[in-house]
């Protein structure tokens, strides 16, 4: 299974796959066309509360993980959606946010592919 992770605001490549924006809020300056998205599913993105608790900030990350994980758990309908798209070819997670570490997309594609395995 392949599961990559890109800022919604670099440019589009032909081996993304599947590209979906995995984030609540449309980001800003973003024409969508310019996405280049084939889904954007705001339903498996943090909720608004655990985005505005968390606010980016990396001491709160394995906090955040612990949450947003609990929040995937809940929500099993979005990850499947997810995983059926990633069996049939590559899926990329878009996100927004300017740190490439500490964003929900990290999480989601760990969590994707932990569930992956234990699914099999």
């Amino acid at each position: 299974m392949d599961i990559r992770i890109k800022r919604v605001y670099e440019p589009p490549a032909p081996d993304d796959g599947f590209r979906v924006l995995v984030d609540r809020l449309w980001p800003r300056g973003l024409r969508k066309d310019a996405a280049a998205l084939d889904a954007w599913r705001k339903d498996v993105a943090p909720s608004d509360a655990l985005r505005r608790w968390f606010g980016h900030d990396p001491a709160r990350w394995e906090e955040f993980r612990r949450r947003y994980e609990a929040e995937l758990e809940a929500n099993p309908e979005g990850v499947r959606w997810l995983l059926e798209r990633a069996r049939a070819r590559r899926l990329t997670l878009c996100y927004g946010a300017r740190d490439p570490e500490h964003n929900q997309a990290v999480v989601l594609r760990d969590y994707l592919l932990r569930k992956a395995a234990t699914d099999l």
